[in-house]
């Protein structure tokens, strides 16, 4: 059919099957007849009641437009093609990129290049996304380099044709449509484009989030070296930016823009800013008292220090009270924070600091009151405090801080203060004011915690060794003993026993033990305790007490996981035993194994009744250890009857070790038969 006629059939079609609508758009694209197709594209996205047969979707048949009119740019004539694709534009936001290189791309094919920029330079300065800009200025780059390129070949070819040919050329070349400019022009417009991008990259991220400090501190450091752009940025920046909504330090921007000026020796323009900075709204008292600390500190680079330090009273002078607030209540709803700040610690902090350097003790003693009488005094500024009237030889004047200190906070802030407050204490008065030293630290030991407890005590118990009574201290380590968590016992009752050794001998020494090993303290640990004890026992020669001691601890070691016990007390079994201490050490070792799997076995037989289980019997029996002061019964269960698997030889251990190896017998032991 001819192509006139096929044109007409399928309009008379379409008519009375719209839906087929595609289906004529396709044989216009077969037939190139590109001006019609567009018309019919864009009746059918007209239409809302339109279903593509083909399954496409609205967003996919504008996209298919957009290409088509400007890949065929010139064929297509009854569209307002730059209409449509900016309608594109408003209707897809996740095609912007490629909606305006299109547009742009539909000028450059009716060598309209300077139109085709200015779509270019206005698709960079609306766009709001990354991906978006980097697609439209990849596409602009590239124009400006094949518009260079042809330049380039243009200006070549010039120099190798005749005048004649030349002509002839240029009067068909595409360039003519361009503005006349020549090749440096066009490389200084392609240069310039290229360093305008992280501008231009900037504005684009700015435009997502206005308030973005951080993009806004960016985009002064991309214009480093060009003072006049750097100041319309910090500007434009303060005027744009909601403190409400900002993301990121507000503040910085007014003390960036303040360092700027003190950086190019413009201080007056610095004092400016900073008098505009702590005047302009914040939404934290921290930020607003930073600005005031950092102009107190150019004043201070400045050498001006009565400037800082007026500052600094301006600062902190209690505002005139609004009606319906109160400033004493913290965090009250209606108070702004230019109202608050009088309160800020970082103000306080760096007013007393600048009082201590270039005021006098009064001033900085009473800066150092009003803090504590603000309530905003931290345990560091009760110390920095103290140590300031120290070096000012207040001593007395330092413990009554220390005192207010203390009295303020509680464990675990107060740690640090009564350190300080005790060392001080005693080191200035020591025996001179012994009673007071006591009460400080019998106050102290009652409030701290146990975990804290022990460094306290210890120093408690030194100061009373050094200056008061021995069995004061040893009074001091019983209760720290009592009260430390247990993870701290072990090592504290260490320290007990050896200072106990030192002022009262071996009689103290085991009654500390035995008052240790008496409390309800974990099996491991009593198990040390005992080998300790042991050993102790074993130097002075009383080995039926180490014997004793060892055969208590053995019900806390199991044979099969703990061999540390049984080791050491077959060492001393071989070196002070006999053949009976040998196999009654062996018959506890079975007896204690046999416990823990009797434990197991019973747990076993819980979950299945039917297994019978062998009983055990026991007996008790009794190893009476007596000193010279007091005397410790051990007790210790064991079976009836054990017979060993093996029969322990000894070789010429046995002729050598003789019955009886004890120290000495026992004069008021009684004396049992062995079935009693």
């Amino acid at each position: 059919m001819p192509i006139e006629t096929t044109r007409r059939v399928y309009r008379r079609y379409i008519r009375f099957e719209p839906g087929h609508t595609e289906e004529y758009i396709e044989f216009l694209k077969s037939r190139c007849l590109w001006d019609e197709a567009a018309s019919c594209l864009a009746d059918v996205l007209n239409q809302d009641t339109f279903h593509s047969l083909a399954g496409k979707s609205s967003h996919q048949l504008w996209l298919d437009l957009c290409d088509m009119l400007t890949v065929h740019a010139s064929e297509v004539e009854t569209i307002n093609v730059e209409a449509v694709v900016r309608g594109g534009i408003q209707a897809f936001s996740d095609e912007v990129g490629k909606l305006w290189t299109s547009l742009a791309d539909f000028y450059i094919r009716r060598g309209m290049f300077d139109k085709a920029c200015d779509i270019y330079e206005e698709a960079i300065a609306s766009v709001i996304t990354v991906r978006d800009f980097s697609l439209i200025f990849d596409a602009y780059t590239k124009f400006e380099e094949s518009m260079l390129s042809a330049k380039l070949q243009d200006e070549t070819s010039e120099c190798t044709e005749t005048s004649e040919m030349k002509c002839s050329r240029v009067s068909n070349h595409f360039l003519l449509a361009d503005t006349g400019e020549d090749l440096e022009q066009r490389l200084a417009r392609l240069d310039f484009l290229i360093g305008r991008r992280p501008e231009l990259l900037s504005s684009v991220l700015l435009r997502q989030n206005p308030h973005n400090i951080i993009e806004w501190q960016k985009r002064i450091s991309v214009f480093e070296g060009s003072p006049r752009r750097q100041i319309f940025t910090f500007t434009e920046a303060l005027k744009t930016v909601d403190p409400s909504e900002a993301l990121g330090k507000y503040h910085m921007l007014w003390i960036d823009f303040a360092r700027f000026y003190e950086g190019h020796g413009d201080f007056t323009n610095a004092r400016i800013v900073f008098e505009k900075a702590v005047n302009a709204p914040y939404f934290k008292v921290d930020d607003l008292a930073t600005v005031w600390c950092e102009w107190s500190e150019f004043e201070i680079r400045q050498n001006n220090f009565s400037g800082a330090l007026v500052l600094l009273q301006r600062a902190t002078t209690k505002p005139p009270q609004r009606i319906g607030a109160n400033p004493d209540v913290p965090n009250h709803t209606s108070m702004f924070v230019h109202d608050r700040v009088y309160k800020s610690l970082k103000l306080w902090t760096l007013y007393c600091d600048l009082e201590e350097s270039i005021g006098t003790f009064d001033s900085a003693k009473t800066c150092y009151n009003r803090i504590i009488d603000l309530h905003i005094a931290t345990p560091q500024t009760v110390l920095n405090f103290a140590a300031f009237l120290q070096e000012n030889d207040y001593m007395e004047d330092s413990f009554q801080v220390y005192e207010r200190g203390v009295s303020l906070f509680k464990f675990p802030h107060s740690r640090e203060i009564w350190q300080a407050y005790l060392i001080h204490f005693v080191r200035q008065f020591g025996a001179n004011k012994l009673e007071r030293c006591r009460d400080l630290f019998e106050q102290c030991c009652a409030a701290a915690p146990p975990e804290d407890a022990k460094p306290f005590f210890m120093e408690y118990a030194r100061m009373e060794e050094k200056f008061g009574a021995a069995r004061r201290a040893m009074d001091i380590y019983k209760r720290a003993c009592c009260k430390v968590p247990i993870d701290q016992k072990l090592e504290l009752y260490g320290t007990y026993i050896s200072r106990a050794m030192h002022f009262f001998g071996t009689q103290m020494v085991r009654y500390i033990y035995d008052f240790a090993i008496d409390q309800a303290l974990p099996g491991a640990v009593i198990k040390i305790l005992c080998m300790q004890y042991a050993h102790f026992e074993q130097k002075l020669g009383e080995t039926d007490r180490a014997r004793a001691l060892y055969m208590y601890a053995s019900q806390f070691a199991n044979p099969q996981e703990d061999a540390m016990l049984w080791d050491e007390w077959n060492a001393f079994e071989v070196q002070n035993g006999n053949e009976d201490t040998f196999r009654e050490m062996l018959r506890v070792k079975r007896s204690v194994c046999a416990s823990y799997s009797q434990m197991h076995f019973n747990v076993a037989a819980a979950v299945e009744p039917q297994i019978e289980t062998a009983s055990i019997k026991s007996k008790s029996f009794c190893t009476v250890v007596q000193g010279e002061e007091n005397s410790t019964a051990i007790m210790m269960t064991s079976p009836d009857v054990l017979t060993p698997a093996n029969d322990v030889h000894f070789g010429k251990m046995k002729l050598e070790l003789k019955p009886n190896l004890s120290a000495k017998s026992n004069p008021d032991e009684i004396d049992l038969e062995e079935h009693e």
